[in-house]
Formats: structure tokens, sequence, C-alpha cells
């Protein structure tokens, strides 16, 4: 326990803390000597407050309740292929400006705010050297996209009353990651014995960041001055699905046999989401290095993937 004498541990609000991002943020967080707190739509983590965002006096009781010195907002719908585009929408947006709207009334306001919108608002755009900037225009190709684009517009008229700074993460995965994901999927598959593995399109390329260098990036952002900034989370190393299946070929010591099934075939698949570091490097340093071989062999050793 911390001596009178020593300050207390800064308070952080991190939403979707119940989350497969968020308990990686928490933990990066709490080594950090921060204290967190968490609001989420289910009570998956005793530190969570069980609160819907689209609620929006539970929200502000909540926020009031905390008193956050500095918050990481991640609760969203991040399933691209969600089947209730409604809820997507509603989400993404409504629940993101309730947030806000509380976090504005408090009397002391945070010093940052963090939020987490997505590499999906390029769409399929062209970046230069074949990795997107920043100022790469957004070309969003599915209905997420579109809500987190609108969530980054919607964010910026609070511009004035609250600090805020943007991310927009690249294609992460890590044990914990539910099993509608790519990654979780073929690895769960190969740790099961599976022969048969039925996948969409293999022919695109992305980057699949190890979720503990997106945490770290995530804590490292929020010790900075939010100027209403805008910052790519990537590596700038991008990978092809079948690069992907070679990798797991040699950590399971067979090989599987792949089909393409049509109905997982997107016909406004983004066909390439590689992106350029530079900015985030300029402002936080190099992502902690877990090279993709490395997350592969974790995921493919760790628990079954469970959660959001």
């Amino acid at each position: 326990m911390a001596s009178p004498s020593e300050p207390a541990p800064r308070r952080v609000l991190v939403t979707g803390l119940g989350g497969f991002t968020g308990r990686y943020v928490a933990a990066e967080l709490e080594r950090a000597g921060y204290a967190v707190s968490g609001l989420s739509p289910a009570s998956h983590d005793a530190a969570a407050g069980h609160v819907d965002l689209l609620d929006a006096a539970a929200v502000h009781a909540a926020v009031a309740g905390i008193r956050p010195q500095a918050v990481i907002h991640l609760a969203a719908i991040a399933f691209v292929a969600h089947g209730d585009v409604d809820a997507v929408y509603r989400t993404n947006i409504l629940g993101t400006r309730h947030l806000l709207a509380a976090l504005a009334d408090l009397p002391v306001p945070p010093s940052i705010v963090v939020l987490a919108s997505s590499a999906n608002v390029y769409g399929n755009a062209e970046g230069h050297a074949g990795l997107l900037g920043e100022d790469t225009p957004a070309a969003p190709a599915n209905d997420y996209a579109v809500s987190k684009l609108a969530m980054e517009y919607m964010a910026k008229t609070w511009s004035a009353q609250l600090p805020l700074v943007f991310t927009r993460p690249f294609n992460y995965t890590g044990v914990g990651q539910d099993e509608r994901f790519l990654i979780p999927k073929i690895v769960d598959h190969f740790r099961r014995g599976e022969r048969r593995i039925e996948l969409g399109n293999l022919d695109v390329w992305r980057e699949f960041m190890d979720v503990r260098a997106v945490a770290w990036a995530y804590r490292r952002l929020l010790e900075t001055e939010g100027g209403g900034d805008t910052f790519n989370i990537c590596s700038g190393v991008g990978y092809s699905l079948r690069e992907v299946l070679a990798m797991m070929t040699e950590i399971a010591g067979y090989a599987i046999e792949v089909s393409v099934n049509p109905a997982l075939v997107r016909d406004n698949e983004v066909q390439r989401l590689e992106g350029d570091p530079a900015r985030l490097r300029a402002r936080i340093g190099s992502l902690p290095h877990h090279g993709l071989m490395e997350t592969l062999r974790w995921m493919y050793r760790g628990v079954p993937a469970r959660g959001g």
C-alpha cells in the first residue's frame, strides 16, 4: 500500500475493459503503476462496471463516480461481419458520444482521452510506397469502417472541451481473441488437429501485430499530450494469409487442407491493409517486437480463445 507521502496512482478509465484488447491494456497500465477502472457492456471483469454505453444516464453516473484523470476508449462492436448493422452504428457512434458528454461534464476533465478508431477507415485506398499514412484519404468499404470514421468526425466536435487523441489500429491478435476472427480460427483448427479448414479470400495482406505491443502503444500514447492528433497503430509489416498458413504448418508439424467457402468471401474485401508507423514512432518510439511466428506459437500453446 502506498504511504501517505506517495502520490496516488493516476486514475485511468478503460472502456471495454472486459474485452480482448481491454484486458491486455489493463495489465499494461497496472504494470506501469496506474489505477485502472473500467466500463464494459457485460461484467466479464470484476474491475469493470457493467454499463451500457447507449444508456446516457448510466454512463454519466459511472464516469462521475470514477472521475478519471485519463481515458482509453476501446468499447465498440469490432467484428466487421457483425449481423446487426444498426447496433454497430449505435454503439460505435452514439455510445462514444455519451462517453464524451459525460467526460466533458466532469468538474476536472481528464488530461487525455485516447479513442480507438480503426485502420479499416482506409478501405482499399492506395498508400505511399504501399503503406497507408494518417493523411491517406479515407475510403471505408463496410459499415464497421463507416461507423468508425463517423465516430472520429463526431468526436472532433468535442475537441475544444476534451484533449483527444485518435488511433487507427491495424490488425492484431493474441491469446483470448474470439474465434470469429481469422487468426484465432486458424490457430484453433491446428490446435485441435483438424485436417480441413474453410476460409474466405486467401489473397489478402494484413498486419498481424501482437496485442501486447498494441497495449504498450495505448499506454505510451496516454503519456503524451492530447491535441487532436491521429496515429496509426501499426508496424509497417504485412503478411499474406498464405504466409500465415505456412507458419502454422511449421508450428503444428502438419499441413491443413484449405478450401475457399464462397459464403466467407466478402464482395467489398479490403485486399491490402498495411500502415506507415512513422508518425507513431516519432511520438512514442517503435513498438515492442513480437514477430508473427512468436505470436502464433504463443497462441498455439495458449488457452483456448474466448471473449471479445
